[in-house]
């Protein structure tokens, strides 16, 4: 059976995720700017609440992912604060000038998170040469890579997807994600093969997910 990771951004989506039968939680907040480091009060309770995976984003801010010394150690600092609380995995990403995987600032933190598992994500998209990004997060102990293969959506990426599963193997997860809504999970799982499915299964303009999607992903990634 495929696995289904919803991103949440408040505590009431989390809790409906798990009530549809996600896999698992991304947390984050300010879902305008694509998701940043949650409150600690909000890591706190849904620990308390949740008995599935809870991921938490470590991300200072929106915009480009190209951090400066002091946004670096307050992510340090976040990643030590919320494994205290008994999170099960980070997800972050950063980037070199060049939009290239920077690799010796993620080895860092993906070393303060372990033993926890650790996920980059979408800055992935913003790197020319993807093959190239899957082998530097390898080397940087990544678990799991969230992607639209480069493309606005998983729609679009459909192809590179594809193509990216094949390529990682058994080395690390490519978990598609963007745009992937029960309309089309069926498809793209059916073509990707994927292992991992990501989504936040948000309908309207409520910014809550909505129980009724996430039990429709959860339908279409059971059928493999």
């Amino acid at each position: 059976m495929k696995q289904l990771e919803i991103a949440c951004f408040n505590l009431e989506s989390a809790i409906i995720a798990e009530q549809g039968g996600a896999n698992r939680i991304e947390l984050c907040k300010e879902q305008h700017l694509g998701g940043t480091t949650p409150d600690i009060e909000t890591v706190r309770e849904a620990r308390d609440r949740l008995t599935i995976d809870l991921y938490v984003m470590i991300r200072p801010r929106g915009g480009d992912f190209c951090y400066n010394e002091k946004e670096l150690e307050q992510m340090k600092a976040d990643i030590i604060e919320m494994k205290s609380l008994g999170v099960t995995g980070f997800v972050f990403g950063i980037l070199n000038q060049k939009d290239e995987v920077d690799k010796s600032i993620n080895t860092e933190l993906v070393r303060l998170a372990a033993p926890l598992p650790c996920t980059f994500h979408r800055a992935f998209d913003e790197i020319a040469d993807l093959e190239k990004g899957i082998d530097d997060l390898v080397a940087c102990g990544f678990t799991t890579i969230l992607t639209s293969g480069g493309y606005a959506n998983v729609d679009e990426g459909e192809r590179t997807l594809m193509e990216l599963v094949a390529y990682a193997g058994k080395r690390i997860i490519i978990m598609p994600g963007g745009g992937l809504r029960s309309a089309n999970s069926y498809r793209i799982a059916t073509r990707t093969n994927a292992a991992f499915y990501h989504s936040s299964a948000i309908t309207d303009a409520t910014g809550i997910a909505s129980l009724e999607e996430v039990k429709a992903l959860r339908k279409n990634l059971s059928d493999f």
